[in-house]
């Protein structure tokens, strides 16, 4: 065992209707996560029905047999709980964290909406309502609210299973119907689909016992099938010009990269921390402090679980620069990396901030019962939350040179200029 390697003690268990269940106790925590992953998300949804997967992050909450419509999150809040939900191309969560003694309650209400959620004509135009109030806002009515779209337009053709925005398209769901709606549901929202994560101060056999009390009378059905990527190709390069009345230009380089659960993608992550993650970085030092070329440079990574990822660099460049020329300037950068490696101070310093971060993320309960659930579902063992920093403190100088020359290329790169009105540069 190495000593990078986590301690953190985990129980697996799955009951007879499909569901699986880690249970990591943690009798120090002032309270108890329940996160609770189905694996369906916008990349399981058939072409003219998209945005399904997103909705159901709302119309879990609109009550089920046993609890009214806005009662469950009214009801942990009013234990002094947090609760939400999230989508991703990937899967849909469900969380909350609740007092010790309210574990009971917070599963009983879970069980109740998987078992006998109201989907009623109702609640299904409301939440369609919510859900396009929500496109408007986010994206429709938000500067540099189509970057997104526009980025994954550029990778994945629509009918690719990654090429269309999570909240789907608002002509979609305009034309679902109630039954659409319920059949999704049905075929997704299974115990076999479903993985629980139980993290807080409780033993193994008590919250399995609460877990068997409350899903075991679930109905079992077998578990959707695989998805099938074979024929989903990404783009080839794209070069993309907008102008849009925005504060800022700004220059998004983006790059084909491997499914999440591939080894090159630790190294490609640490790579774009090296480039970019703070004052010290090379990007950072190279084009904002020395030159300066650009007033900010990030890195972002879209990573995807069945196929290809989608890794980003972001300029705004400096008053009287291109954007071509930051676009030169950001793959100068990274040739001079691909072609010498990163210095041991830069390859130490992307890994402790690494470390910093996710260390982090488990602080809390909920935090930790997210990560599981994250790395069981991208790596298959939620032991990995134990493993994963063994693999990034392995990576090496050379890994990182190798990430660089293979995923960053300037040939690879798709060029997303997003020029702000009257900006002529």
């Amino acid at each position: 065992m190495s000593d990078s390697e986590l301690h953190y003690e985990l129980t697996r268990a799955h009951l007879d209707n499909g569901l699986e269940i880690v249970v990591a106790p943690d009798f120090a925590a002032p309270g108890v996560a329940v996160n609770l992953w189905v694996e369906v998300g916008s990349a399981d949804e058939q072409i003219d029905k998209s945005g399904f997967a997103h909705l159901f992050e709302h119309l879990m909450f609109q009550g089920s047999a046993n609890v009214a419509s806005g009662e469950h999150m009214a009801t942990i809040e009013a234990l002094g709980g947090s609760v939400n939900a999230t989508t991703s191309s990937d899967r849909t969560n469900y969380f909350e964290t609740v007092p010790g003694g309210a574990l009971d309650l917070a599963l009983w209400l879970e069980a109740d909406r998987f078992a006998s959620l109201a989907i009623t004509p109702e609640n299904f135009e409301a939440q369609r309502e919510v859900v396009k109030e929500e496109k408007r806002q986010r994206y429709d009515n938000q500067p540099y609210g189509d970057l997104l779209e526009l980025l994954i337009a550029q990778h994945f053709s629509p009918e690719h299973p990654y090429g269309h925005l999570t909240i789907g398209s608002m002509e979609d769901l305009d034309a679902a119907s109630l039954d659409d709606v319920a059949s999704f549901f049905h075929t997704w929202y299974r115990p076999s689909n479903t993985r629980l994560v139980v993290c807080g101060p409780v033993g193994a056999d008590e919250a399995l016992t609460l877990v068997e009390k409350h899903f075991g009378s679930l109905s079992a059905a077998p578990r959707p099938a695989e998805r099938n990527f074979s024929s989903a190709k990404p783009l080839e390069p794209q070069r993309t010009l907008v102008t849009r009345p925005v504060p800022h230009s700004l220059s998004y380089l983006s790059w084909d990269a491997p499914p999440a659960a591939d080894h090159d993608f630790v190294a490609l992550d640490l790579t774009l921390g090296i480039l970019t993650d703070g004052t010290a970085s090379r990007l950072h030092r190279a084009l904002v402090k020395d030159r300066p070329l650009a007033h900010e440079v990030h890195a972002s990574a879209l990573p995807h679980r069945s196929s290809t990822s989608i890794v980003t660099i972001l300029g705004r460049p400096a008053e009287g620069v291109s954007l071509e020329a930051l676009d030169d300037a950001i793959l100068s950068a990274i040739a001079t990396l691909a072609e010498h490696g990163p210095t041991p101070d830069e390859l130490q310093r992307a890994v402790a901030q690494f470390e910093r971060e996710y260390l982090w993320a488990l602080a809390t309960t909920s935090g930790r019962a997210d990560a599981i659930n994250d790395l069981w579902l991208t790596h298959g063992d939620p032991a990995y939350v134990n493993r994963h920093l063994s693999d990034v403190f392995a990576v090496t100088a050379e890994e990182i040179q190798a990430s660089a020359a293979r995923w960053l290329t300037a040939a690879g790169a798709h060029h997303l200029h997003y020029r702000a009105e009257g900006d002529a540069s």
